[in-house]
């Protein structure tokens, strides 16, 4: 704004207060694993990678329809919430309560959870599974409330009325139907990424039956 412009620049919006769930020791705990997220499943991807496992065609065949159920959840929540939405910051504009997300609050992550089963499955390194749903559920549930405080802390009752409703992680079919706004194209967009990551990490477990480690 000009020094002759009359018009007064708008205020800036006011930090919301901390609430009680984001300053908990497990959202502060959940919030360094949720800047850190992105490379969390790495490490846990290389046991399925380098532990021998029986890698026949049923393994496949499961293994890849959990993929596709995952990332059909991951693409209905990014279309849904937007990409900005996702971004590392507590700058969140708007609480998106429609689509997925009104069947559960958590699909990005239900659906990334489905996903890497996925690729387990498919490694035959089956005794693995169990030991990867714990981390998972360790992992997610801290990062979950974290994301909880921070939503709590900047849409209050708004956010509760939500949560009440709404299941954490297995989908219910919400009573009444919400109508949003769905951004297919950027969804598909910014998950072309995410498909080179499954080709790379399909390519290498080709790569593992191939030397005769997943036989």
């Amino acid at each position: 704004m000009s020094a002759n412009d009359p018009t007064p620049s708008a205020p800036a919006p006011a930090t919301p207060e901390l609430s009680e769930a984001e300053r908990s020791t497990s959202a502060r705990i959940g919030a360094v694993l949720f800047r850190h997220r992105g490379w969390l499943p790495v490490p846990f991807l290389l046991v399925p990678l380098l532990a021998r496992g029986t890698m026949g065609p049923i393994n496949w065949i499961a293994g890849i329809a959990l993929i596709v159920v995952g990332e059909a959840i991951r693409l209905a929540g990014v279309a849904a919430a937007g990409t900005v939405t996702r971004r590392r910051s507590r700058t969140v504009q708007r609480l998106v309560t429609y689509g997925i997300f009104a069947w559960m609050r958590n699909p990005l992550y239900v659906g990334n959870f489905l996903i890497w089963m996925g690729f387990t499955v498919i490694s035959g390194v089956l005794w693995f599974i169990p030991v990867a749903v714990v981390l998972f559920a360790i992992e997610y549930t801290l990062i979950v409330r974290y994301e909880e405080g921070v939503l709590e802390s900047i849409f209050g009752e708004e956010y509760l009325a939500y949560k009440a409703r709404t299941p954490r992680w297995l989908p219910v079919p919400p009573r009444a139907s919400e109508k949003g706004e769905y951004h297919w194209d950027e969804a598909w967009r910014s998950e072309v990424s995410t498909f080179l990551q499954y080709a790379a990490i399909t390519a290498a477990f080709v790569g593992k039956q191939r030397m005769g480690w997943g036989v």
